[in-house]
């Protein structure tokens, strides 16, 4: 069933059943009709802005509408209506204001979403690892991860992510999204355990949408995530293609692997398999045994703008860059200006890459976590580089990191993480981001 008495008295009855009669009977041909709809409805400027640009996008770029097109042919249409409601009605058109409203009475930021790590325990043992440091018997409890979810909600946050470990393990997963069937949920996978009978009850939920990761082909993949790991992936969106539940794909680019999981043999392969959105996380030298030999180049980084906007207007599929897309997002989204990380041993971090702690989910509310000084050090500073090309304070821009660590006293969340700001890896860092400085400067010249 449809959670819907929040939407109906957003949107208002008559808009609202009106949308989802149009949605059931033929999405696509009635896509303009339901923008209209939405216009009609009481929404904050930008997002009435963002709806009349959303549609001007759809009605001049085949490639959008065949996108468009492939979700609703694809999505089971109950679990499609659940997560459009669930992630456009309530995270953004309700929560959006309700976050900046709150932010500007509170005197702090209350970020879109948080990433939570229910469990460290994994199925796998990838090579470099961005989690593979932290101990691998951790679980946080469902009494903990539910009253976040709820207090969450609370301050207009609908919108959870979820990584590891491997959450799929975490026994407590379906009860806490049929629990909050009004949050959308994005889990970061390994895909292995996503049997016929999971996906079958991913669309039971219907708020569930998982992100499989994958390293390019079969032997890339197969190399770093295990022998028999790529064959595993591909028979879970195949599962999940079956049931309509809509699915993307989550790819580590390395040096070595950068201009294969960009490629249209590649980005072709998953949207036949059926995924309709990849975010690309370019490897970060932490976690399990770092390898700065395994980060891009400056100079394909500086491609992969190029590769990854031509790809977003001329294939029906859209990728997230999580570092290139500083000029879209602001800059950094990190620090609970936009997001923050809960690992599974209740330790809140400003970001999944930044392995730094000040305060932990025990005994605090989520309004306190979120007033943590290591998040006031973050915000200051934001945006760390007036080139939004450089929007990292870890690689990007590391003497920033430096300084919000020690002005807000925040410790190691595992062993070796300080790594970064000393020795021979802050020098390396260094190294890097003044590289990377000179092709991002050639970007916005």
């Amino acid at each position: 069933m449809l959670n819907t008495e929040g939407a109906k008295r957003f949107l208002g009855e008559k808009i609202f059943n009106q949308a989802l009669n149009y949605m059931e009977k033929d999405p696509v041909n009635n896509l303009d009709k339901i923008f209209d709809l939405l216009s009609k409805a009481p929404l904050a400027p930008r997002h009435r802005e963002q709806i009349k640009g959303v549609k001007t996008v759809f009605n001049n770029n085949p490639a959008i509408k065949e996108y468009v097109e492939r979700i609703f042919n694809n999505v089971d249409i109950e679990v499609a209506k659940v997560l459009a409601m669930n992630f456009f009605i309530n995270a953004t058109f309700i929560g959006v204001p309700k976050q900046m409203e709150l932010s500007e009475k509170l005197g702090y930021s209350v970020p879109f979403a948080f990433l939570i790590d229910p469990t460290s325990r994994c199925n796998l043992n990838c090579e470099g690892c961005w989690a593979g440091k932290y101990e691998d018997h951790n679980s946080l409890s469902f009494e903990d991860v539910d009253r976040l979810i709820t207090e969450g909600k609370e301050l207009g946050m609908y919108f959870v992510a979820m990584s590891g470990g491997e959450p799929f393990i975490w026994p407590h997963l379906f009860e806490l999204c049929e629990k909050h069937d009004d949050v959308a949920f994005m889990i970061y996978t390994n895909g292995t355990l996503i049997d016929e009978d999971t996906a079958k009850k991913m669309r039971e939920v219907k708020n569930v949408s998982p992100a499989i990761s994958i390293e390019g082909d079969k032997e890339t993949t197969d190399a770093r995530r295990g022998k028999g790991t790529y064959d595993k992936i591909m028979k879970a969106m195949d599962n999940l293609r079956n049931v309509g539940v809509p699915f993307g794909f989550s790819v580590t680019v390395t040096r070595q692997n950068c201009e294969k999981v960009f490629s249209d043999e590649f980005i072709d392969t998953m949207i036949e398999k059926g995924a309709v959105y990849g975010w690309s996380f370019h490897y970060i030298p932490i976690g399990s045994e770092p390898d700065f030999t395994k980060m891009i180049t400056p100079e394909q980084r500086r491609e992969l703008v190029d590769r990854v906007n031509k790809i977003r207007t001329e294939k029906p599929i859209q990728i997230a860059d999580f570092w290139n897309d500083g000029h879209i997002t602001g800059g950094c989204i990190a620090g609970a200006r936009r997001y923050f990380h809960i690992t599974a041993s209740g330790h809140v971090e400003p970001c999944a890459f930044v392995h730094f702690y000040k305060d932990t989910i025990e005994g605090k509310s989520l309004k306190e976590i979120l007033q943590s000084p290591i998040f006031r050090a973050y915000q200051k500073r934001q945006p760390f580089s007036d080139n939004l090309y450089r929007p990292c304070p870890l690689i990007d821009n590391p003497k920033a990191l430096k300084e919000i660590v020690e002005e807000s006293h925040a410790v190691p969340t595992h062993e070796g993480a300080d790594a970064v700001l000393k020795g021979e890896e802050a020098k390396k860092m260094k190294e890097v981001a003044a590289a990377w400085e000179k092709e991002a400067e050639k970007i916005v010249k």
